[in-house]
């Protein structure tokens, strides 16, 4: 599953792209404001999608900045203005695509379909262990031996969030958000109960509850 981090202060076209990239399978990370975004240049992320006008730190502030945390980064920019002169400094700055506003999502889906397809030829190495266990990204598989451990998607999502990020602690906002996205209306009572399930069915993982805080893996 690739991930995409997307910048973009116009809030209903955030959500609108955030939940058509996410139909389409990938996951999705997204930030009103440069200042945000900047502080998380350094994650493991496969594309990112950034809004030139944004307020305060602006898109190519956004791009120089992720281009020295990795050259290869691929980026696309979206932007209100389509002067000759702003798609020049638009692949100055390092640019792989460029759209203007107001443009299709469809549009916008098919050149990130095939602007990862370009630039990550190889398939990505997504099967890692984990202990006793084999994670299977790709085919959001689990198994102990031979032996495939049945997980619903939201046990998976979970689990996908600690093994990328083992040792960091997650409170139960921020698990809530990664998880089950920033419109989930019901509790955070979802997560104990999907915790739950994870610990007997891989009953080895070691996930640290932090009373009153969240939970870690070690």
């Amino acid at each position: 599953m690739y991930s995409i981090y997307l910048v973009e202060d116009e809030e209903r076209l955030r959500k609108l792209l955030v939940l058509y990239l996410e139909k389409e399978g990938y996951k999705i990370k997204s930030f009103s404001n440069g200042e945000d975004a900047l502080n998380h240049i350094y994650d493991d992320v496969d594309l990112w999608i950034l809004d030139i006008g944004l307020p305060g730190i602006d898109g190519f502030e956004l791009i120089t900045n992720i281009k020295k945390s990795n050259e290869d980064m691929p980026v696309i920019f979206t932007s209100a203005r389509d002067s000759e002169m702003d798609r020049i400094m638009g692949l100055k700055f390092g640019s792989d695509d460029y759209l203007t506003k107001p443009f299709s999502v469809q549009e916008l889906i098919l050149r990130v379909d095939k602007l990862l397809k370009r630039v990550y030829k190889k398939e990505k190495i997504n099967k890692f262990e984990y202990g006793i266990y084999t994670i299977d990204i790709t085919n959001r598989t689990v198994f102990q031996d031979h032996d495939e451990i049945k997980l619903t998607s939201k046990e998976f999502d979970l689990l996908l969030l600690f093994l990328k990020n083992t040792n960091r602690a997650y409170s139960r906002e921020e698990i809530l958000k990664f998880v089950w996205n920033e419109f989930y209306g019901g509790t955070d009572r979802v997560i104990d109960d999907t915790i739950r399930r994870l610990r007997k069915k891989m009953p080895t993982i070691k996930l640290e509850t932090i009373y009153g805080y969240g939970y870690r893996m070690l």
